[in-house]
């Protein structure tokens, strides 16, 4: 096989922020060396449990958690579930013999990439925040590369591992769909300035909330159309409320076709994870970005400044949302000019080359 690669672990998950960039990677080795072989190493009972099957890729899956950061009696089956996880990685890696294992954050990656460094095994990190996820700087000093998408990381990790990349975002999200037909797709009118309304996988309470709580103004703009994902762990409190009902509102639980909602909207109201961000740049897409405030270090809001900062977002705090949020995405739909302008300057901050860096940096290890 060209560059001799054959078989490749991929460890991680717990969200989508890491879990789809996961995905990406793989398929981006999987065009390069169509007869490699992937395996990925994830949490039992978490996201990646579902979708990396669904992405075609087999999974095998750890008993393990996050410590948690207050004291509570979830914390005394950390120790069982670390020795459990570490003993069942290293017999999957004995078993699959990978010659590189890649690791994008998340509970799983901890004990994969800590055994698998300490058997040899190249390793390599792929962090996709500006401030790093405990598991990714545990591993810092055992693994041979760490892939980053914000620049000043060395605070965080040793210098010579570093290589700046981006973070991988999915090529597919450029749907050949036309806007009208994809605004059909989700029941909305063609044609109408659409509002792209999104808390991650899990959901955001916050919006959830300011959603359900603005039904009369969002009744009285019927001009204006809203995706509204609720997110699975908000369906029961969300999905029947009198917004979730309205005519001009299609709400749902979950999107699978992201690139349907994308070419849908002409404004997107976020978090500020990640992923999101690069999706945004990579799609030139005007976007409102609040930042969640449960997240390590406020790392969110360091994240979105690198948008807002450059004119490329909108920036509102979460403690803002519920008194600003929807009367200013309803003025920013409507300035054309300045919605043209935000995604002229996220596009500029694309980076559409990562996971081809990525992919550079293991094939550099793994020789």
């Amino acid at each position: 096989m060209k560059e001799g690669l054959r078989r490749v672990i991929i460890s991680g998950g717990g969200s989508g922020g890491h879990v789809f960039p996961a995905i990406t990677i793989a398929n981006e080795l999987r065009s390069r060396f169509p007869g490699v072989d992937i395996l990925f190493v994830g949490a039992k009972g978490k996201i990646e449990m579902e979708k990396v099957p669904l992405a075609g890729y087999k999974i095998e899956g750890l008993w393990i958690s996050g410590l948690q950061r207050s004291l509570t009696w979830r914390n005394v089956m950390f120790p069982i579930k670390l020795a459990s996880s570490l003993l069942k990685a290293r017999n999957i890696l004995r078993n699959f013999r990978p010659q590189v294992v890649v690791g994008v954050g998340g509970f799983a990656s901890g004990p994969t990439l800590y055994v698998a460094a300490k058997m040899g095994i190249p390793t390599l990190v792929q962090e996709q925040n500006s401030y790093p996820g405990l598991t990714n700087r545990w591993l810092a000093k055992s693994v041979n590369r760490i892939c980053v998408a914000y620049d000043k990381m060395e605070r965080f990790f040793p210098k010579g591992k570093l290589a700046l990349t981006g973070n991988p975002v999915r090529l597919d999200l450029e749907s050949p769909v036309s806007r009208e037909k994809a605004q059909e797709h989700f029941g909305l009118e063609p044609r109408k300035k659409t509002i792209l309304v999104m808390g991650g996988s899990l959901g955001a309470r916050t919006f959830n909330q300011v959603m359900a709580s603005q039904v009369e103004k969002i009744v009285s703009h019927q001009e204006i159309q809203w995706i509204w994902q609720i997110g699975k762990i908000y369906k029961d409190t969300f999905l029947n409320c009198s917004t979730a009902n309205l005519k001009n509102v299609a709400a749902k639980i979950f999107i699978d076709q992201m690139d349907l909602a994308y070419r849908a909207s002409d404004l997107i109201i976020c978090r500020a994870g990640a992923l999101t961000i690069s999706e945004i740049c990579l799609l030139g897409k005007p976007a409102i970005l609040v930042p969640s405030p449960n997240v390590a270090e406020d790392h969110q809001t360091v994240n979105a400044r690198s948008l807002s900062d450059q004119s490329a977002s909108r920036l509102i705090s979460d403690h803002e949302a519920p008194e600003k949020l929807i009367e200013t995405a309803l003025q920013l739909i409507h300035n054309e000019n300045e919605l043209n302008a935000l995604a002229k300057q996220a596009r500029k901050l694309a980076e559409p080359n990562a996971t081809k860096k990525i992919i550079s940096e293991i094939l550099t290890i793994v020789r």
